[in-house]
């Protein structure tokens, strides 16, 4: 495939030698720092050619692209995505880092010379800076491949399609090995909340679970002049919309986090119609584990009893999305300090819970690892928001999240496996 960058990727060298006085990080920094420019003009075209998910085709074929040029092992997945092995052959300890591919169904407002040149999709997301900062750190680590050999350290490059959507392409991956053997996985997500040259860092549940709850009632309609000789399903439709969040907020821990909220509610097509058919449709969201994993009969249980008293037939569809992503302290120290040692010490900055989905939080079911928030907030300048046309990143941030993930190998290697 061939991309609309000026200039190609270097093709990462292995030297065994390191030169004198540069530490393993200081080396990963410079890896990356000779391919910034490259790095950028890359993240600009996959910009430029959104895709949506399960449709990221051009964008599979850039990324084997490139790794294949450099050296890399990498396989493609059914339809869209890749995944990339490199390191040592039998490893010891295996690193996962994993980008998603997708961009979203809206139109581009930004007006930068790289918009989206695809009516009604783009990244505003920054899936693009996730593909290419994984792609980076996997071409720096190529590069130092005989020292991740040394320390028997094996690294994984996830590329994901369709993480936008649920089920999303978490599954797709791991069907396929994904995570087979991965002792660690690491990830970054774009926040236009912070500098880009920061990294934001908790340990714990970072995002929330997101589910789909959608409420179906159907009963006898009528004249609303009479509604006692009907089953007044609006009525009733209406108790659900505000009983069953307040029944759960007093069923659940309140720990738990958990937020139900509607975001379709409808009923009739006349005002003097009560009919026989409504329906409500939300999403679920809550920060623990555990009480994610039970919620799904209570949902249930708690609309029946709501509709009870009215007489109407209620039918619940409760599809679970993506659990929490619940990052692992050791992980999240691991990014931490390659952050602070790549970046500065005031590089690391603390971040607040999020209850936005994401399905990197199904990787975290089977292995442990951490998801930071990348900065992408060029200082002083504006703040923007994920998921609205006018998203605008700094360029920057594609070289950081290189340099942090790759960074993060390292950072993970104890004298005995993990650190």
């Amino acid at each position: 495939m061939t991309t609309e960058t000026s200039g190609r990727l270097q093709r990462p060298t292995r030297a065994r030698s390191a030169p004198p006085g540069r530490s393993l990080l200081e080396r990963v920094a410079d890896e990356v720092d000779g391919r910034a420019d490259a790095l950028v003009r890359l993240r600009r075209d996959v910009h430029r050619h959104p895709e949506l998910s399960w449709q990221e085709l051009r964008t599979t074929s850039v990324i084997t692209d490139v790794l294949s040029e450099a050296g890399v092992e990498v396989r493609t997945l059914p339809g869209s995505g890749a995944i990339a092995e490199l390191g040592a052959p039998d490893p010891r300890v295996r690193i996962a880092l994993r980008a998603d591919l997708d961009a979203l169904p809206l139109d581009e407002a930004t007006g930068l010379p790289f918009s989206s040149r695809t009516p009604g999709v783009a990244h505003a997301c920054g899936h693009d800076v996730h593909t290419v900062g994984v792609l980076g750190a996997g071409l720096a680590l190529k590069a130092l491949e005989d020292e991740l050999i040394d320390h028997g350290v094996g690294v994984r490059l996830l590329f994901q399609p369709a993480e936008e959507t649920i089920p999303g392409g978490a599954h797709t991956v791991m069907e396929h090995g994904g995570v087979a053997d991965v002792d660690r996985l690491l990830a970054l997500h774009c926040d236009p909340s912070i500098d880009v040259g920061t990294v934001g860092l908790r340990v714990g549940p970072i995002t929330a679970a997101s589910d789909s709850v959608h409420v179906t009632l159907t009963g006898r309609g009528g004249h609303t002049s009479r509604p006692h000789l009907t089953q007044d399903i609006t009525y009733a439709l209406g108790k659900v919309v505000t009983e069953v969040p307040a029944v759960l907020s007093r069923r659940l821990d309140p720990r738990s986090g958990t937020a139900l909220v509607w975001g379709v509610v409808r009923s009739g097509s006349a005002p003097n119609v009560i009919p026989t058919q409504a329906e409500c449709i939300g999403t679920l969201r809550m920060l623990d584990s555990e009480t994610w994993d039970t919620t799904g009969p209570l949902i249930d249980e708690v609309v029946q009893a709501v509709v009870a008293p009215y007489g109407v037939s209620a039918t619940v569809r409760h599809v679970k999305g993506v659990p929490p992503v619940d990052n692992d302290n050791a992980a999240v120290v691991a990014l931490s300090k390659a952050t602070m040692t790549l970046l500065g010490a005031s590089a690391v900055v603390p971040t607040k819970q999020s209850m936005g989905g994401e399905d990197l939080g199904w990787y975290l079911t089977q292995v442990p690892g951490a998801m930071g928030r990348l900065g992408t907030r060029t200082p002083g300048g504006p703040t923007y928001e994920l998921h609205q046309g006018d998203l605008v990143v700094d360029d920057q941030s594609v070289v950081i999240a290189a340099k942090v993930l790759a960074g993060g190998v390292f950072t993970s290697i104890g004298p005995d496996g993990l650190s």
